[in-house]
């Protein structure tokens, strides 16, 4: 291994120590830890305590106010609104996260073929890469979403396909600055194939700035959904989810407050704790790429 390029398992082992070092000294990358990891347990394990059924109705208890037995009060339909947002979390965080990673799988490839490959592949890439990015990647998904009907599932392929491009040209940019580096140099004089120096030596400098994009990248999603949901091209009702829930407690914002608040507090709350956490991993992982991460 060339002296020029660090050992896989040190460099791991630094970032990891600097990720510790930098959460324990910064309150704003706890607060995004807690935050994170509240979302997660919740998840996870809060449909599994919760003594009522999200999507069944019961007209006797309509638009109850926050009460012991109903924590954040009822709907419309007299449905627990704690419950539905319980519910919603873990489909939130289910379409962030696979969307990010489409988005990620995607957008790497494609930055590393355009970045190594160069000449005309890598001009045709980018020039697809600009036309996406060329439009504000809500309208596009808005656009996509509403040509292919209102689903779920849409709108996870409308989220996908407008976000990739950021992806690209990150990891473009990255492979760019680093085919011409002397370990990168050494292995092809060495006869090595374009595989190995891409999987070897390429992909392992690309992951911390695509880490810290997709972290910044997973309150996007969550938050793009529930917009499009809340429009009536996402989640459709009785899903649990928060888009959906704001769509449909609008109407009774003055006499049931609660039906509005609650989820746009969960959206909020979480779109901040993915973004200080994302801030805090830039910070760490991949400090010369503040710059970059800022246009995409």
């Amino acid at each position: 291994m060339s002296a020029t390029q660090p050992d896989p398992q040190q460099r791991t082992a630094d970032s990891r120590r600097r990720v510790t070092d930098t959460i324990r000294s910064n309150r704003l990358a706890q607060v995004g830890v807690v935050v994170v990891l509240s979302l997660v347990v919740t998840a996870v394990f809060g449909p599994l305590v919760s003594p009522y059924d999200p999507v069944e109705q019961n007209l006797t208890h309509q638009l109850e106010p926050p009460s012991p037995t109903h924590p954040l009060g009822t709907d419309q339909l007299g449905r627990d609104v704690l419950t539905r947002l319980l519910y919603g979390a873990r489909l939130s965080l289910g379409i962030a996260v696979a969307v990010t990673g489409v988005r990620l799988v995607v957008g790497t490839a494609v930055g590393l073929v355009a970045g190594y490959a160069g000449g005309w592949v890598d001009e045709a890439l980018m020039r697809l890469v600009d036309t996406l990015l060329a439009f504000p990647g809500i309208v596009l998904a808005l656009v996509i979403a509403g040509v292919l009907g209102p689903s779920l599932v849409n709108v996870m392929l409308a989220l996908a396909v407008v976000g990739w491009a950021s992806y690209a040209r990150l990891v473009r940019s990255n492979v760019l600055a680093l085919r011409n580096r002397e370990f990168v140099t050494t292995a092809r004089l060495l006869g090595r194939s374009r595989t190995h120096v891409v999987v070897r030596h390429l992909i392992p400098n690309v992951v911390a700035p695509v880490v810290v994009l997709a972290t910044l990248d997973i309150g996007g999603v969550i938050l793009g959904t529930a917009g499009l949901s809340f429009i009536g091209l996402g989640a459709q009702p009785p899903t649990p989810e928060w888009g959906t829930m704001l769509a449909s407690g609008r109407t009774y914002l003055q006499q049931a407050w609660w039906l509005v608040n609650a989820p746009g507090v969960c959206i909020m709350i979480t779109v901040l704790g993915f973004n200080l956490l994302g801030d805090s991993l830039r910070d760490v992982l991949s400090p010369t790429q503040s710059a970059h991460m800022e246009q995409l």
